[in-house]
């Protein structure tokens, strides 16, 4: 067991509080801190000391794959840590995103390397990901029904979309959503800033309303604050609104459509980096490759933690991804197993103290808003204490309904 050093993304939408309170730091921070990020990805690794040395997680993992993480995991992810987990604390909207599915981020990677191909890509893995909201976390999350996003757009009363909601009332399937996105985002460039100070205008008129979509509606004006002029701002009225109360979880299948907007959250992924961006950021957009990767048929469930029979007070975020599952544990005196029992994993203090215990009297302390890597050979681990503990895994072998 080893105490982590994890590494801040200093992203602008980020926090000038949370991740430092979350630490015990001073407030507000100089800069805005968007993600603490605790896992291998070479684009920042955390650290750990061993045998008196500071190396990288992801060195670590290299050097003896099948003593951190195991057999079966290294044989299936190349001897390589596959999930990453994150502390997210975003004060303002992240870009409206898309994230590459395996085969779709293997074969576009390979032509960026070989110059053929798209240079949006970053590494050759996937990217589906969990989000477990702390506070209540604002989320615009998939497609909206097709019905439902044309009456969305009909209800701002803007002549310029009669014919995206018309493009949405007469497809047959899905597709139709794909097509009206494309509409939006390449709006002629003439014409875009009128659109989108039109759309604020009407959102804002629509948000004083009591109707059901008031609140999509105001997320629009407070995040046209930030990106004035953005396309995306309209575009974005094709995707789901949603509020996540702490404790739910987000499943963001790759290939899914969205857009978080503000809140904090636990946030665990396939150890990847590939965003596909359309809108609301200043960053790279690459409006082509998002269409083509994005799929109008992902659905993006809510989801609860699931006690785990036998395990005390664990439970788990259950979906379907083989890189990562999400345990959460709430710490209590009495020693409890640490959930999952095998595999490499990270476990995460918040709100609390924590003590890992295992075989030979060795233990790892950890504070709030610190961390830990348990490699696959510490088996029998023990977590007791106060507050409540995350613990990040591998989705090959976990304790599935």
């Amino acid at each position: 067991m080893d105490l982590l050093h994890p590494i801040i993304k200093p992203y602008a939408w980020g926090s000038r509080d949370a991740l430092a309170r979350l630490q015990g730091r001073a407030v507000p921070t100089a800069a805005p801190e968007a993600e603490l990020w605790m896992g291998a990805h070479p684009a920042g690794p955390a650290r750990i000391t061993r045998d008196g040395r500071s190396v990288t997680l992801d060195e670590v993992v290299a050097r003896a794959p099948q003593d951190e993480v195991g057999g079966d995991c290294a044989a299936r992810f190349g001897g390589r840590l596959p999930f990453l987990l994150k502390v997210l604390a975003a004060d303002q909207p992240l870009s409206i995103q898309v994230h590459p599915g395996r085969e779709e981020a293997r074969a576009a990677f390979a032509a960026q390397l070989a110059g053929t191909g798209d240079g949006s890509y970053t590494d050759d893995w996937p990217k589906p990901e969990l989000l477990c909201a702390l506070s209540t976390f604002e989320v615009l999350a998939g497609f909206r029904a097709r019905e439902e996003g044309a009456a969305m757009l009909e209800g701002l009363g803007l002549p310029a979309l009669r014919p995206v909601s018309a493009l949405l009332r007469a497809g047959g399937d899905e597709t139709a959503l794909t097509a009206a996105l494309r509409t939006l985002l390449e709006w002629p460039a003439d014409d875009r800033g009128t659109l989108v100070r039109q759309t604020v205008r009407a959102c804002a008129r629509r948000a004083r309303d009591a109707g059901p979509f008031a609140e999509a509606y105001g997320a629009v004006v407070r995040m046209a604050a930030h990106h004035p002029g953005d396309i995306g701002l309209t575009a974005s009225l094709l995707l789901r609104h949603q509020v996540l109360e702490p404790g739910t979880a987000l499943f963001m299948p790759a290939g899914g459509l969205h857009a978080y907007v503000r809140g904090v959250g636990v946030e665990l992924m396939a150890c990847s980096d590939n965003v596909l961006r359309a809108g609301l950021t200043s960053k790279e957009l690459d409006v082509p490759e998002l269409l083509r990767v994005t799929d109008p048929t992902v659905r993006v469930p809510v989801v609860r933690p699931r006690a785990l029979p036998g395990q005390g007070s664990a439970e788990a975020y259950d979906c379907p991804a083989e890189e990562f599952t999400l345990c959460r544990i709430a710490l209590s005196p009495s020693p409890a197993p640490l959930v999952p029992e095998s595999g490499p994993r990270i476990a995460l203090c918040l709100g609390g103290t924590a003590v890992l215990r295992g075989p030979r009297d060795r233990t790892l302390e950890l504070g709030p808003g610190m961390s830990g890597f348990v490699p696959d050979n510490d088996r029998g681990i023990t977590a007791e204490g106060t507050g409540t503990l995350f613990v990040a895994g591998t989705g090959l072998d976990v304790h599935r309904p």
